[in-house]
Order: structure tokens, then C-alpha cells, then sequence
């Protein structure tokens, strides 16, 4: 049993395969936290982890007893106002104005199996017995509310789950302007906090801090997770690297406003707490009402940020991901936005199209222009019915002339959009986020309809529903490309303005979930200008995200190093581009292109009918070499080698499940005159086995490989050298 009640001592102690999380009731009622960190064999009690004593100049939560300070105390959920000077947890507003509560320890649930978060996407479990979970209910009698900490401990992956839920049972309106949905105080400071962080085009590159006193904090107030950061943050300690030593990592499975923040308090207590961000944010809770935070997902690895890593990829890949996608091989596409951007039509389309299929691609994708009066960025967002001066056909009648061809048809949408030049805003001007009688600010001339107004939900469901039930579609990239401003709804009341932000995702991902169900066998990718909406609470409905608008193979080593520290290969979205790059003006061959976009969901994105023959005949053996490989790539363990951010070559690889194969990618960013040797480790092999290195006559013990390395200078040739040059080695374990 993975969850353990000690009932003398009110202790919790939640275990998985390699780590112990343990917390008790306090003297007053409220939670504290014990450990967290190597799994430990339980024991009956665990309250010499727990020491009070008394403290000067500190104030005290009971008379008399000056040894009983939530000052000093590590909390699991904390307070706001109660002897407790750091930032809390949650924070309700009464209809006295007070902020301060009182939640006590009522009873507790463990039970087998991990409830749905309604409403919300979260990991799930197909057997009950993949994970248990606890329970832990807190009441606070004054105003009649009651607040329910929900755990999961997914035993064998290595994982633990919290959010909270909160419910109204007075007769009196409470407002919640903060609610956490993890927090968890450490004994010391001695970490360092790692985000990940960017803009667009140069989406999750890695940052590291050292923890200081104060607060270290990130999140966003844009309306989505955002490109500037992702939310994920991870403690580790000074001397962890990518394969050794202890790490802490905190994902959130939301998509909307969130912060994550760590504080440092003037003994060295470190709190770490992750939440929708309370900024902006007011939800009211009438009598009998409910209200459930996302959740966050925490793994500890005593095996580095690889370790740290492959438990996120693990979980992420089988138990967040749904639905026929989940498992199945994606298919090659090409995408024809960096080919013609809007300036195309049905002519062009179809000869693309009929290249595509000559070297072996499996899907087209029609990306934006095919609709309304779409011929550049200014005009028909929310007009969905296709352009008949471009394609005459209709998009029913261009996609069965792709599936004649022998492809797949995919298309690109924007639902959650609008152009001020468009029918659907000249009917419902009122359907866009605004706050009246204020300007509307300019964003990529369109606006953010109000997916907090169950009105515009329910027509995007059936506009959208219509397209894809009229046409054979295969997949949809569904895009957003624009962040929030004048935030606010006309479709609620003045009290309920600060509820707008998280409304609306919950619309979006009521419309996601809507339209998947429906449309089962359509893989749906996420995209957000690129890369701005990357998190977890997308690939519970998508189970693919566009990485990044950036193409050029050099960035990508870095967003997709970044991004590999939480997601798994499988959900990135990487494509063969056009030279000279369209986002950096770089140029790289076709072979580092293609080796960098390997480690993820493989495609192209450039005028395939402009390739001379020798060009058609290098695609034909890329698209044949990742046919045979994805699956293996997909599905197995990635280890990061080394950092592009940090040296002048980036490397990494995966290893099968079984350890009988694995492709190691290295890239080399600046050529150095007389440069010196250059070895590589790898990682991940059985020690014992012998490994043939494809197209060559040389094989090594695993154990070679993962000590002494080998030396890529002997495997590089007069191609493979100069700057933003590549190798790909492959290899395959010896029959005994």
C-alpha cells in the first residue's frame, strides 16, 4: 500500500517507487510537513522529524505555549494571518471583510484509484490500481467552509498528484482570491531553482538560479501558460546534474494564468508553491458552491534532471496523453505556411501535395488563408467557410483530391479568434474579451473571443463540428495566436470579473474536449503562435504541440533541449524548414535539419516542388530512416548529454525499452580552427552487451560507451564538418 495512516500520531506517509512524502496534523489542526525526498520504510511514527522550540520575537499560536509558532513551523498548506509571516497557500475574502480562517483536520479517505478533476485535465489511471489516493478534509466552523486536499501516488512511476477542493457550506458568499493547488515548505535553502523561459521563437530555454532569501517567483498574467514561461519550476541540489543527485520538479496541468514561486524565509526554510496566479483573480463561491484547483504533478529523482526528466516523459506519454493518438505512430506531414504562406491555391496545393506523396509523406497540412477573405493577417478570423476564389473545389473537395492522391488531409484553425473584418464580429462585437467603454488593444489585428460565455462555446462547437463531419479530415493544427488584454466578459456580472481569466479556459477546454470525443480519430496538434502554449493541460486533449515557429535546426537544439526537461518526444512538433531559415536568415543542410528533427514528431515545411532530384532523393531516405525508427524514438528513454546552452556542441539520445538499440544526435554549432578531440559519453545502455555501430564495421561493450566514450572526430567527414554540422550515431545490440 502506497499511502500509510499512522492514527496515534496523525501522520501521512505517501510512497512510491523511490521517494517518501510525509506530513501530519499540527497541535492547532492544521497541516504540517515532515520529509520529502529518498523513499524511506515506514514506521509507526515519524515525529522525530518533527521539533518545536521556543523562538524570540515571534508570535505564537497558542497562549502559554511559546514553543508552538507557524513561523517556525514547515506547513503543507498554509494560511494566511495565523503566526505564519510568509505568503500562504489560499486566501478567502468573507462577507465581514475578514481574510482570516481557521482550517482544522476533520477526517481523511484513502482509497484505490485517482478521481477525474471535472472539468479540468489531469493524469488518469486505466486500471485503479496504477495509483492510490488520499483525502484529507479540513473545515473551517466559523464560516462554514470546507477545503479538501486531493493526493494521488502513482506508485511505480514515481509520481505524486495535488490540487484542492474547495467547498461553500454557509449561508454567506466567500470569495477565494488565492488558491494554491501545491505547497510544500523544505527544511533548507540549499538548491538551486531551474524554469524554464523565453519568448516567442525562442520558447523554454533553461535558466538557473541559486535560491536566495525572498521570493524567486514566475508565472503569467497573459491568459495563457505563455511562451515566457512554462509552467514548471525544479529545485535541485548545487552539485545535481543531468545524472546524479537529488532533484524536485513541479509541473502544472493548466494552461491559463499560474505562478510558480519558491520563498526563502530568514531560517532557510525553503516553500515552493505553484497555483493559478492570484493576480487578477477573484472567484465567488455562493452557498453550496464548489471550486477545484488544476493539478500539479511532483516527481522526485535522486538521478539528476535525466532522472527527473523520464518520469515526466513517462507519465506524461501514457497517463496524460489520451485517446487512439496516445500510442499510435504519427505521420510524416508537410505543412505548406513557410512554402506559400497565404498566396496559394488549389492548384498549388495539389502539386505539393503530389511531390509529398512521391518521397514517401503521409500527410498534407493546409495551414492558414483557406477561408473568408483570408489573403493576409487582417481580415476573416471567426468567417469559416472556405475562400472558393482559392480552392474552388471546397475543402471537402480538395481533400478527397489529396486522399486520391494517396495522403492524408489536415487543416489549420484558429477558434478562439476574431478579425475586427469579419461577419461573425459585425454580428457579435459583444463576443470579445473587452471591458466596455475602454479601447481594445491591437494584437496581430484580431481579438480573443470570450470562452467564458457559454454562448460563444457552444457556437464554435457547432461551427467546427460542421467542417470537420463535411470534409475527410485527419488532423487539425489548432492555433492561437494572441495574449489577453482589457480582460473582461459581458457576458458576467461586475462580481465575477476577476473569475474571466480562468473561465475562459475552462471554455477552451470544454470546446477541446467537445470536439475530440466527437471526432476521435482525428489527431488534433496544439499550437500557439509556435510555442506559447505548451504545457500539460494541452496534451491531455492535443498530443502534439508545435514547439516553436522557429525552424531554423540550430534554436530548435535549444528549444527542444528545453523542452525535453518536462515533455516527451512525442508531443514536440519538428519540422524540416526552408533555406535561408525564415526566422533567423541561418543556413544548415538538410541532413542537420533533419537530425534535429528526429528527436520529435517529424515533418517538413517548405515548397516541396522547388527540390531538385538529388534533394527529393535525401528526403526519400530521411522520411524511410524515421518510418522505421519513430516508434522506437517515440517510446523510448531520452537522456540529454550535452547542453547547447552551455557547451559548443549539444547532444542527446534515446535508448530503447529493451536496451537493444539507440540513436545518439550530435551537433556542432561554430567550426574552431585546430580544435581540439571530441569524446562523447552515452547513457542508458545494458553494460554487457556488445553494440554494432550501423555503417560502419566497429562495436563496442555497452560499458565502453557509457565510460570511455568514443570519439566523434573518427566518424565525421569533410560533410559533416564546418559550423551547424551534425551526426547522427546508431546502434544496434550484437546477437550473442
Amino acid at each position: 500500500m502506497p499511502i500509510f495512516y499512522n492514527e496515534a500520531n496523525q501522520e501521512f506517509h505517501l510512497q512510491t517507487s523511490e521517494a517518501s512524502y510525509i506530513f501530519h496534523v499540527l497541535p492547532n489542526g492544521q497541516l504540517g510537513h515532515l520529509y520529502y525526498g529518498k523513499r524511506m520504510k515506514h514506521r509507526p511514527s515519524f515525529q522525530h522529524l518533527y521539533y518545536v522550540r521556543e523562538q524570540p520575537n515571534t508570535a505564537n499560536v497558542f497562549e502559554n505555549h511559546l514553543d508552538f509558532s507557524l513561523d517556525t513551523v514547515q506547513q503543507e498548506y498554509p494560511s494566511y494571518g495565523t503566526t505564519d509571516f510568509r505568503e500562504p497557500a489560499y486566501q478567502i475574502k468573507q462577507p465581514s471583510g475578514s481574510r482570516i480562517t481557521d482550517f482544522r483536520y476533520i477526517n481523511h479517505r484513502i482509497y484505490v484509484g485517482k478521481q477525474r478533476l471535472e472539468g479540468l485535465p489531469a493524469t488518469y489511471v486505466e486500471n485503479e490500481r496504477e495509483a492510490t489516493s488520499v483525502e484529507v478534509v479540513l473545515v473551517d466552523e466559523l464560516i462554514q467552509m470546507e477545503l479538501i486536499l486531493q493526493y494521488s501516488v502513482f506508485e511505480e512511476r514515481n509520481a505524486i498528484t495535488r490540487s484542492v477542493y474547495f467547498t461553500n457550506h454557509g449561508d454567506h458568499i466567500t470569495s477565494i482570491t488565492r488558491a494554491m493547488s501545491a505547497s510544500i515548505d523544505f527544511p533548507d535553502a540549499e538548491y538551486d531553482v531551474m524554469e524554464l523561459a523565453g519568448s516567442w521563437a525562442r520558447e523554454r530555454h533553461v535558466k538557473k538560479n541559486r535560491l536566495h532569501k525572498g521570493i524567486q517567483k514566475i508565472g503569467s498574467t497573459r491568459g495563457a501558460s505563455s511562451a515566457q514561461h512554462n509552467p514548471f519550476i525544479a529545485l535541485k541540489r548545487p552539485h545535481s546534474d543531468e545524472n546524479q543527485g537529488e532533484v524536485y520538479g513541479f509541473s502544472f496541468v493548466y494552461s491559463g494564468n499560474f505562478t510558480a514561486q519558491v520563498e526563502v524565509d530568514h531560517y532557510d526554510v525553503t516553500r515552493v508553491m505553484v497555483g493559478i496566479n492570484p493576480f487578477d483573480f477573484e472567484w465567488q463561491l455562493q452557498p453550496g458552491e464548489s471550486f477545484q484547483t488544476p493539478e500539479v504533478v511532483m516527481v522526485f529523482s535522486n538521478k539528476g534532471l535525466n532522472g527527473m526528466s523520464q518520469t515526466f516523459h513517462s507519465l506524461y506519454r501514457d497517463r496524460l496523453v489520451r485517446g487512439k493518438w496516445r500510442n499510435q505512430e504519427r505521420p510524416i506531414l508537410i505543412n505548406n505556411w513557410e512554402a506559400t504562406y497565404f498566396n496559394f491555391n488549389e492548384e498549388k496545393i495539389l502539386e505539393i501535395a503530389k511531390q509529398a506523396k512521391q518521397v514517401g509523406i503521409e500527410l498534407l497540412v493546409l495551414d492558414d488563408g483557406w477561408f473568408g477573405m483570408r489573403n493576409d493577417d487582417t481580415t476573416s478570423l471567426g468567417d469559416w467557410e472556405v475562400n472558393k476564389a482559392k480552392i474552388p473545389s471546397g475543402i471537402k473537395g480538395l481533400a478527397k483530391k489529396v486522399n486520391e492522391i494517396g495522403l492524408d488531409f489536415g487543416l489549420w484553425i484558429e477558434p478562439e479568434m476574431v478579425s475586427k473584418q469579419s461577419k461573425l464580429y459585425a454580428l457579435h462585437p459583444d463576443w470579445v474579451i473587452q471591458v466596455p467603454g475602454r479601447r481594445l488593444s491591437q494584437g496581430r489585428n484580431q481579438y480573443v473571443l470570450d470562452l467564458s460565455n457559454q454562448e460563444v462555446v457552444d457556437y464554435l462547437y457547432r461551427t467546427f463540428k460542421q467542417l470537420l463531419e463535411e470534409a475527410s479530415i485527419s488532423y487539425i493544427k489548432w492555433d492561437m495566436n494572441r495574449y489577453m488584454t482589457e480582460v473582461g466578459s459581458t457576458s458576467l456580472p461586475a462580481y465575477r470579473q476577476g473569475e474571466v481569466a480562468h473561465r475562459y479556459m475552462l471554455g477552451v477546454y470544454q470546446l477541446y474536449e467537445q470536439l475530440t470525443s466527437e471526432f476521435p480519430d482525428i489527431l488534433f496538434e496544439s499550437c500557439a503562435a509556435g510555442g506559447c502554449r505548451f504545457d500539460p493541460g494541452m496534451l491531455y486533449y492535443a498530443p502534439q504541440v508545435w514547439t516553436s515557429d522557429n525552424t531554423d535546426a540550430i534554436e530548435r537544439l535549444k528549444i527542444q533541449y528545453g523542452t525535453s526537461f518536462v515533455y516527451p518526444l512525442s508531443s514536440m512538433g519538428a519540422h524540416v524548414s526552408s533555406i535561408p531559415n525564415h526566422q533567423v536568415d541561418r543556413i544548415t543542410s538538410l541532413d542537420t535539419r533533419a537530425n534535429v528533427a528526429y528527436f520529435g514528431v517529424f515533418g517538413y515545411e517548405l515548397d516541396i516542388t522547388k527540390m531538385d532530384e538529388m534533394e527529393l532523393q535525401i528526403l526519400r531516405d530521411q522520411i524511410l530512416f524515421y518510418k522505421n525508427n519513430r516508434r522506437f524514438l517515440h517510446e523510448g528513454t531520452f537522456y540529454r548529454l550535452k547542453s547547447p546552452f552551455n557547451e559548443k556542441a549539444g547532444s542527446w539520445m534515446v535508448v530503447s525499452r529493451d536496451k537493444t538499440e539507440a540513436l545518439v544526435g550530435y551537433y556542432r554549432m561554430l567550426a574552431r580552427a585546430n580544435d581540439g578531440f571530441h569524446r562523447l559519453t552515452l547513457k542508458g545502455l545494458d553494460d554487457d552487451s556488445q553494440y554494432e555501430l550501423l555503417g560502419t564495421d566497429d562495436y563496442f561493450y555497452g560499458d565502453e560507451l557509457m565510460h570511455a566514450g568514443i570519439i566523434i572526430d573518427r566518424y565525421r567527414s569533410n560533410q559533416e564538418k564546418g559550423d551547424f554540422s551534425s551526426n547522427l550515431f546508431h546502434f544496434l545490440k550484437r546477437e550473442e
